[in-house]
């Protein structure tokens, strides 16, 4: 291989008829037919073996990105890679890989971000041991793994959670990374191992009522580990399981007591800013103590949060038939009852739209220091022993 490179002009290369290959330099020619067809070509050495890649013909490869092509060619030799083997070979894309570029294809087609923001929390947060297998190897079981956590908890958003695997499978198969039947398709498959939907649990989650929450937060407290305290302040804070087992530290401000969740990992496609009472600060002192991880509650695998299932556990031992999620209900259901803070303040603090778009539109704020006040309330009705405290807003009071 040559080590002088750029020998032939842009001339030469236009005006050259000759049969035969003509030398570049760094392994590059430029090679004509009898009947005077030119093409690139890279020429290499393995082991005295000389062996030839072509690089496209010179009709629809200038000589400028046919020497782009050849380097790209020199730097895998030096590292040892055979660049004939290496353009041969289809990158392998992951589950992951394969979920983020469905998503990106289908973004122009998607109204607005929260279709976005839904399709990659749920393919990323449920689906985070799928992500980094190929794609042409998940399974059935490796479908039904991700998703039975979620089908009697959380029915709808397993059946959401399905059709999107099956969706991105049927993508990658598109794609020629895959062949075979899906292993997340429902009939004639998943529907034989999974029950049918109308037989699952619908409406309402499981909550328990807000009266017994300081109870059962006093026993949780007794309870050591990351899952309980991750577990409280999802209570505290009236967050979904996901927002919390997903927040970061960087998403955190102790200073100013608020935790600011991005529009990617909620649910309705928006950032989301939490105000923190005392005792959840509390919660995230205890944690920064031993912080070991980006993540504030981290899991057992380096560098990844609890799993999906860590709080519905905590229940489970504490043999409380409720579910995470029913304890935003509970809250709702005594922010209703036992206080007077405004609906609208109760169901932004829930994340959850209010009124129709033109209202929203003329409401832009996100009352947080009204949500403040709530989130406190709330915090001390919880607090083991506490229950009945009245909370002072304006000339009105509340019996939080």
């Amino acid at each position: 291989m040559s080590k002088q490179l750029h020998k032939l002009s842009a001339r030469e290369v236009a005006t050259l008829t000759k049969p035969g290959r003509h030398s570049d330099g760094g392994g590059l020619y430029l090679s004509i037919s009898p009947s005077r067809a030119r093409s690139w070509v890279f020429m290499w050495k393995v082991k005295g073996k000389r062996r030839e890649m072509g690089l496209g013909s010179l009709r629809d490869v200038p000589l400028a990105k046919a020497r782009q092509r050849a380097a790209v060619a020199r730097e895998m030799l030096v590292e040892g890679i055979d660049p004939l083997v290496a353009r041969d070979k289809p990158k392998v894309m992951t589950f992951g890989e394969a979920a983020d570029a469905l998503i990106e294809s289908m973004s122009s087609s998607w109204r607005n971000a929260k279709h976005r923001a839904q399709w990659k929390m749920t393919l990323t947060f449920y689906c985070e041991p799928l992500r980094s297998k190929p794609v042409a190897e998940v399974g059935t079981e490796d479908v039904l793994k991700v998703l039975k956590p979620l089908w009697a908890a959380k029915p709808e958003t397993g059946s959401r959670l399905r059709g999107r695997i099956e969706r991105v499978l049927d993508f990658a198969r598109a794609r020629g990374q895959r062949v075979g039947e899906n292993p997340a398709r429902w009939r004639g498959h998943l529907d034989a191992l999974l029950p049918k939907r109308a037989k699952l649990t619908r409406g309402h989650h499981a909550a328990m009522p807000f009266d017994e929450v300081p109870a059962f937060m006093a026993s949780l407290r007794e309870r050591e580990g990351i899952a309980p305290r991750a577990l409280e302040f999802a209570i505290l804070t009236a967050a979904r399981s996901g927002e919390v087992l997903g927040a970061r530290w960087d998403e955190i401000n102790l200073d100013a007591r608020l935790w600011t969740v991005p529009a990617a990992r909620m649910k309705g496609g928006r950032p989301h800013r939490v105000p923190l009472s005392d005792r959840a600060v509390e919660i995230l002192r205890q944690m920064e103590q031993a912080q070991i991880s980006e993540f504030v509650f981290p899991g057992l695998k380096h560098k990844r949060p609890l799993s999906g299932m860590a709080l519905e556990m905590v229940l489970r031992r504490m043999k409380v038939d409720v579910t995470v999620h029913g304890f935003r209900s509970a809250f709702r259901d005594w922010a209703g009852e036992r206080t007077h803070f405004p609906r609208e303040i109760a169901e932004a603090a829930l994340a959850h739209l209010v009124g129709d778009a033109v209202e929203r539109a003329y409401r832009r704020g996100d009352a947080l220091e009204k949500r403040r006040q709530l989130m406190d309330a709330w915090a001390r009705f919880c607090e083991p022993g506490a229950n009945g405290a009245v909370v002072p807003i304006g000339r009105r009071t509340v019996k939080g």
